[in-house]
């Protein structure tokens, strides 16, 4: 039996002013590279732990509703991260981790994948010329796992976990699906399965949910490694994104809660945390626990329309607001030279490549790198190398005839599009232009079923044509002090950075979707579409292939059922607020 319910949704950079680095803990330290090994004479066994769209407020040590206790011990006994962030969507986060390069360079702009997620349909993934984390272990002599959500394109065989240096995978390519059957929509007229170990289609498994399947592949993974051989786990959880679903018997521990979705939310947080605990168990168990470094991270912030909670913070997912980009974090492990205490440092998802890489022993240069080597100032307490945070510039989403700021100035570089959604953070202060998203402050179960939900939510109201707004982030975490007006030579600097970062940005990848890639051309099944062409010349599929095409686009049943899917969705949404 399963517990189900769908709603629908959606530097100091030479100047004094910006002073009072938030990263700066300890003694300084030389940023040269480091190139020591951690503890003894091996290097040590990796895993990485990202959960999906996990808010800030839903974790047990920051006075959650949830019950986390695995969590909240592991964090304790480690160093918590509180200065720690990642970007507001889904790939963005994951490609950084795995290029340790932003929006830019490894900050997605310098990717082509400053506007969205990958979706689907597109035919887009890593871009293969930039070598991801997994490549570059293997070739320091690492066995590297993936047991999850991937989400960072499937177009070719060759941009498949197994293809970009992971030697055993089990999960999903695509955003989302259901956490049970494993059926996956983009949109609703393209549906497909999406499940699969290594690159074949897993339809023995379907049934399992996909938290208790993900933790026994990864215990079998653990259980049979050799301690000898360092290891790279990288376990990707779909849990909590939506659909809100979970084994009945997890939400027996939230009776109390009437908020559904937030029932529903909490189960799935609780049998996640309960599964941690196994993979932790386990490392123990195989006798890799001594030498390993477990690091824990949310992906983005929480969807409070989804039952997640961002709370104190504003805004959530799909915003550059701290709710939608201050993430949930923490480092666990026997190695770290300072345990139960809690950094403050200024710590970014693309920091991880270079951290792991020092690790592992096979960082010979930063060069190309937008991530910096932060083991020193976690394990530590050594001063941050890192003092500034590019989240993001998305031209895209300017809209045509969009008015922008003329009185902002730029010494030397013209005058910046406010209109265009940008945000930056150097030191304590942060900038954000553009329409970066809804930027209310929602307290926990502000969302109870009723007429009565919108109440309690902290409304905001912008000033009409306002496209610019500056926080000190140190001082005022929570966004209620905009203080662009009383600090111009401020905006001015961050703006000038903006525009110096935008020099070296690439052209968004925001490619159409590509018919070639609905399930029902390939067995039901999302699966690589790209590059197979000579496999169907030869084998004579190539116009059937084709026809399929046609039949999909003109076909009026495929439109009605599209619409009837739809029409459903909104009818089933109405029914869970009534």
């Amino acid at each position: 039996m399963r517990g189900e319910i769908r709603p629908v949704l959606f530097l100091v950079i030479g100047v004094t002013f910006l002073s009072g680095l938030a990263c700066c803990e300890h003694e300084s330290v030389d940023d040269s590279v480091r190139t020591e090994e951690v503890e003894g004479s091996r290097p040590p066994h990796l895993v990485f732990i990202m959960v999906d769209d996990q808010g800030y407020g839903d974790i047990g040590y920051h006075g959650s509703d949830i019950h986390t206790p695995v969590l909240d011990q592991l964090a304790a006994e480690g160093v918590k991260l509180e200065n720690y962030y990642v970007q507001p969507i889904c790939s963005p986060s994951r490609s950084q981790l795995m290029t340790g390069r932003h929006y830019l360079d490894s900050y997605q702009i310098h990717t082509g994948l400053q506007h969205s997620i990958i979706r689907s349909r597109q035919p887009l993934c890593l871009p293969s010329d930039i070598p991801t984390l997994p490549e570059r272990l293997v070739e320091a002599g690492y066995a590297t796992h993936m047991v999850g959500k991937w989400h960072l394109g499937f177009c070719r065989r060759s941009c498949l976990p197994t293809g970009r240096g992971f030697q055993s995978f089990l999960g999903t390519l695509t955003g989302s699906g259901d956490h049970f059957s494993y059926q996956s929509c983009d949109g609703a007229e393209a549906c497909g399965f999406d499940l699969h170990d290594g690159d074949r289609p897993a339809w023995e498994m379907t049934g399992n949910y996909s938290t208790l399947l993900y933790i026994e592949r990864v215990k079998q993974i653990l259980s049979s490694h050799d301690p000898d051989k360092p290891l790279f786990l990288y376990l990707s959880l779909q849990a909590p994104h939506t659909p809100l679903q979970v084994p009945d018997h997890f939400l027996h521990h939230y009776d109390s809660q009437s908020n559904r979705l937030r029932r529903h939310y909490a189960a799935m947080l609780s049998c996640l945390d309960e599964g941690v605990g196994k993979v932790v168990q386990e490392l123990k168990t195989s006798g890799l626990y001594q030498n390993s470094v477990l690091i824990y991270s949310s992906d983005n912030g929480g969807q409070p329309l989804s039952g997640g909670s961002n709370w104190p913070l504003r805004g959530g997912k799909g915003t550059y607001w701290e709710g939608g980009i201050r993430a949930v974090g923490f480092v666990h492990s026997p190695l770290l030279k300072r345990k139960g205490v809690v950094s403050r440092a200024l710590i970014h998802v693309s920091d991880w490549y270079p951290t792991l890489l020092g690790l592992a022993g096979a960082l010979s240069s930063h060069r190309g790198l937008d991530g910096h080597d932060v083991w020193g100032t976690i394990s530590e307490g050594l001063r941050c190398p890192r003092t500034e945070i590019l989240f993001n510039i998305d031209p895209v989403s300017r809209k045509p005839g969009e008015p922008y700021d003329k009185a902002l100035v730029l010494n030397g570089f013209g005058i910046w599009d406010t209109a265009i959604r940008a945000a930056i953070r150097a030191g304590d202060w942060k900038l954000l232009t553009g329409n970066v998203g809804d930027g209310d402050w929602i307290p926990p179960q502000a969302l109870p079923v009723g007429p009565e939900r919108w109440q309690k939510l902290e409304k905001w109201r912008n000033k009409l044509g306002k496209s610019v707004w500056l926080f000190n982030v140190t001082s005022d975490p929570y966004e209620r002090s905009d203080l662009a007006e009383a600090r111009p030579e401020i905006v001015k600097h961050l703006l000038t950075r903006l525009a110096e970062y935008n020099q070296t940005a690439v052209m968004a990848r925001n490619l159409p979707d590509d018919p070639m890639a609905d399930p029902e051309l390939h067995g039901g099944v999302w699966s690589p579409w790209l590059g197979l062409e000579g496999q169907e010349k030869d084998s004579g599929e190539e116009n059937v292939r084709k026809e399929k095409i046609k039949k999909i686009k003109h076909c009026k049943v495929c439109k009605l059922k599209a619409l009837f899917k739809k029409v459903g969705s909104r009818l089933q949404r109405n029914t869970l607020f009534s």
